[in-house]
């Protein structure tokens, strides 16, 4: 079973959730909004890329640095993007946090 359907199967079993639309409709909705979202995700991390190896001393992949500046630089790009929340925005929302 495709994980599209896997998904709208689980939000009709939510009673935290009411369908406006028929189940086709919403999960059409949701594979072209993470299709959507997977590319650009690809594009970011190819200009990710282009950043790490554009800087004056040569990083090499794999390296901590590289690991370091990639997680910043993509995260960086993903909220730019609008794909996900800032930290601050994150843990607002109940996410995360030490308690």
């Amino acid at each position: 079973m495709r994980i599209s359907h896997q998904i709208v199967d689980l939000l009709v079993q939510s009673n935290e959730v009411e369908f406006i639309e028929d189940r086709d409709t919403i999960r059409q909705h949701m594979v072209q909004t993470m299709t959507n979202i997977l590319r650009e995700e690809e594009k970011i991390e190819v200009e990710v890329r282009k950043k790490i190896a554009s800087q004056k001393k040569e990083i090499l992949e794999g390296s901590e640095e590289w690991d370091l500046l990639f997680r910043k630089y993509y995260s960086d790009e993903l909220r730019r993007a609008g794909i996900a929340a800032a930290p601050e925005e994150h843990q607002k929302a109940g996410h995360g946090g030490h308690r």
